[in-house]
């Protein structure tokens, strides 16, 4: 993983079967936008993220496409149902090339 970069996700722990559920998902990532110049006046390489997707046990939840004007520590908060017990993973895609992601399980009963 890229220096710096840092995903972190909020999900319950426990749900009952068919409860929707609120997930928060944060990465630390500077985003970038290849227009700047460092101390020595060579530009900084683009770095952006620039999809972020969610899945449920192998199954898409959300899938979203970012533009290069996203802030800075991109932040996504929704909502999914859980019919089961499971896992979800969540991904981050950089244009540099980079792959970011984390897992996080739920217990339903």
């Amino acid at each position: 993983m890229a220096s710096g970069v840092k995903p972190r996700v909020k999900v319950p722990k426990k749900a009952a079967a068919g409860e929707t559920i609120t997930i928060k998902t944060l990465i630390s990532h500077k985003m970038e936008s290849g227009q700047r110049k460092d101390d020595d006046g060579n530009v900084i390489p683009r770095s952006i993220i620039n999809r972020f997707t969610a899945d449920f046990n192998g199954e898409n939840v959300i899938d979203v496409v970012l533009e290069p004007a996203v802030s800075t520590n991109p932040y996504f908060q929704f909502e999914a149902v859980v019919p089961e017990s499971g896992e979800f993973k969540f991904t981050w895609y950089d244009d540099d090339g980079s792959v970011y992601d984390t897992a996080k399980k739920i217990t339903v009963s």
